[in-house]
């Protein structure tokens, strides 16, 4: 017995070779390198891979500006901006750089619009870094 009377509707398009490759197309790839793109976008999200300081002899207040910035970047570049953000994700390799960090995070982040947030200790790829951190934001 069927108790829903209304049209069955599809959640998803059929996996036919026409929307494979119409899917597929829809995927956008920015700051692509050989192992992996800075951020990609799809399905009215961008996902921002790890993002790190360039100076990495730099302080945790100036690695933290460092970083954010380049979100900033690749938000723009997704033709999005930080208004936008869902989740921020933030690796410390030290937590007593949490208050530092917060402080810099705090001054950048759209207080109207806050984003869901993680903080986790972590040890990072270069022991020289500080921070490290990955995001999602609406298109």
């Amino acid at each position: 017995m069927r108790l829903y009377s209304g049209p069955v509707i599809e959640p998803y398009p059929s996996n036919t070779p026409q929307n494979i490759t119409r899917n597929a197309s829809m995927i956008m790839r920015y700051q692509k390198g050989s192992r992996m793109s800075q951020a990609v976008s799809y399905g009215g999200l961008v996902h921002i891979a790890g993002q790190v300081a360039n100076d990495r002899k730099a302080g945790i207040e100036e690695q933290t500006r460092d970083v954010l910035g380049k979100i900033d970047v690749l938000l723009k570049e997704a033709g999005t901006d930080r208004s936008k953000l869902l989740a921020v994700n933030v690796f410390l390799p030290a937590i007593v750089d949490f208050d530092a960090m917060n402080a810099v995070y705090d001054a950048w982040i759209d207080a109207e619009n806050p984003p869901a947030r993680a903080c986790v200790e972590a040890r990072l790829a270069d022991p020289d870094l500080r921070v490290e951190m990955t995001a999602i934001a609406a298109l």
